[in-house]
């Protein structure tokens, strides 16, 4: 009996290993399958049949071949799984909707400031619902709903238990799941972008997240290094001045003061309005960017010399940075003279809501392992 069941659990592991194979390439053959997870060929076509059959796994035409008969493609059915991320920021709630395949099929960024009153959450709640049932077809397939935020959080209670930029203590987001009625989790916003950004890499790499305030995160060893009380990578509490603009945190001279894209929001309107205002070389807009560009290129330097990894470039300010990333890694060279090639400096992969979509990935990923 035993044995019997062990053979069962096995048989289920390669199974979870054979799906989140496909979900990583996209689509694949059942020969490519065998090979990269060292599994007979009888036993990967026997388990593609039964995914198949579940209607988890299709086939969507052949595979380029350099000789011989073309492999079947398979590929994770699109529809088989939803989830749903929400970035809740300071003045925001962005949402975003995914499929199986990890595919952003639906996002939405509403005007809303944040509150612990019980009207914000009742808001919270009706725009989400309203959200979903716009771009989400088939509820039942919700497989849960991952709440992004700016703070340190308690994953197993689902609690917010510190937040400066929200101004808030220990606030729960269980009751919502209750009447959601589908699994939800919280998450640190920063990781979150990061879990999207390094979800398929073996590397390791630092993630610095510009938004309207600063956060940051570490990739390691295929994981995010949250330290030893979940609190590490806050880069935007890093001191570059001393006794220099006072950080909402309470302290001077925090890294948040002077590269949080307020101040650059501020100047033009909004973030395109900023940039556009740049590229026709303002003359107030140019003063204020080579402000922000020096501390900027400060910060990254410095994440250079600790960590000696490459360093990608997020949050909102990431999807404007990449015109602008040869004056960066110039600027840059005046405060890391060890290292005379900058490209270890990238602008992130995901630049419209990649706290949102990072934080519905995980449940897309428990979707896979208890298919």
């Amino acid at each position: 009996m035993r044995q019997e069941s062990e053979k069962m659990e096995q048989k289920q592991r390669n199974k979870v290993r054979i799906l989140k194979f496909i979900v990583s390439r996209g689509s694949t053959s059942r020969p490519e399958i065998a090979s990269a997870l060292h599994l007979s060929v009888p036993t990967t076509m026997q388990h593609v049949k039964e995914l198949l059959a579940a209607g988890l796994v299709t086939e969507e035409g052949e595979l380029e071949s350099n000789g011989g008969r073309k492999a079947r493609a398979l590929a994770i059915v699109r529809d088989a799984a939803f989830a749903c991320g929400v970035d809740i920021t300071k003045h925001h709630i962005c949402m975003a909707l995914v499929n199986a395949r990890r595919e952003l099929i639906g996002h939405e960024r509403i005007r809303c400031d944040f509150s612990t009153d019980l009207s914000y959450f009742e808001a919270l709640e009706d725009r989400l619902r309203d959200f979903l049932s716009r771009v989400c077809p088939e509820r039942e397939r919700l497989a849960g709903v991952g709440f992004s935020l700016p703070g340190f959080v308690d994953k197993k209670r689902n609690v917010l238990t510190r937040s400066d930029v929200l101004q808030c203590y220990n606030v729960s987001f269980q009751e919502l799941e209750e009447r959601l009625g589908v699994p939800v989790s919280v998450e640190n916003d920063a990781n979150s972008a990061a879990y999207a950004e390094f979800r398929d890499r073996n590397e390791e790499a630092v993630y610095l997240s510009l938004s309207g305030t600063v956060g940051g995160a570490i990739y390691y060893g295929e994981s995010l290094y949250e330290g030893n009380h979940a609190k590490s990578a806050e880069f935007g509490h890093m001191i570059i001045k001393k006794g220099g603009r006072r950080c909402y945190c309470g302290k001077k001279g925090c890294v948040d003061a002077y590269c949080n894209t307020d101040l650059l929001q501020k100047a033009g309107g909004s973030l395109e309005g900023f940039f556009a205002g740049l590229r026709v070389q303002d003359p107030v807009i140019m003063e204020i960017w080579e402000d922000y560009l020096d501390n900027l290129a400060l910060t990254v330097g410095n994440l250079r010399v600790i960590f000696d990894c490459d360093i990608y470039l997020g949050g909102y300010l990431g999807g404007y940075l990449e015109e602008f990333l040869p004056q960066l890694a110039e600027r840059t060279g005046g405060y890391d003279r060890m290292e005379p090639d900058r490209s270890y400096i990238r602008i992130g992969r995901h630049k419209l809501e990649a706290a949102a979509y990072g934080a519905a990935l995980p449940f897309t990923e428990r979707f896979l392992e208890r298919a």
